[in-house]
C-alpha cells in the first residue's frame, strides 16, 4: 500500500457501530476496513463508467450491431442448435 492521507466522512451512528463490530470480529481497524470498502466501491464504479465510455466510443465509431440483426443471429443459433439436438 502506498502513502496514505486522511479523509473525513459522515456516516450514521448505526453504520459506525456495525463497522466497530466488524473491526473487532476481524481484528482489523475501522480505518483499514473503511479504506478497503471505499477502494472496492471506487474501483467498481470506475469500471462501470469506463465500460459506458467504451460503449459510447463504439457507437460513435459505428462498431455496433443493430438490435434486430443481433436477435436474428441469436435466433439462427438457437434454431441450428435445436436442429442438431434432434
Amino acid at each position: 500500500m502506498g502513502a496514505s492521507t486522511t479523509m473525513t466522512i459522515r456516516v450514521t451512528s448505526d453504520l459506525k457501530e456495525k463497522l466497530g463490530r466488524l473491526a473487532q470480529n476481524t481484528r482489523r481497524t475501522k480505518s483499514y476496513l473503511a479504506a478497503e470498502a471505499v477502494e472496492a466501491y471506487v474501483n467498481r464504479e470506475l469500471q462501470i463508467i469506463e465500460g459506458i465510455q467504451r460503449g459510447l466510443a463504439d457507437m460513435e465509431a459505428a462498431r455496433v450491431t443493430p438490435h434486430k440483426e443481433a436477435m436474428d443471429r441469436i435466433d439462427a443459433a438457437i434454431t441450428a442448435a435445436s436442429n442438431n439436438a434432434a
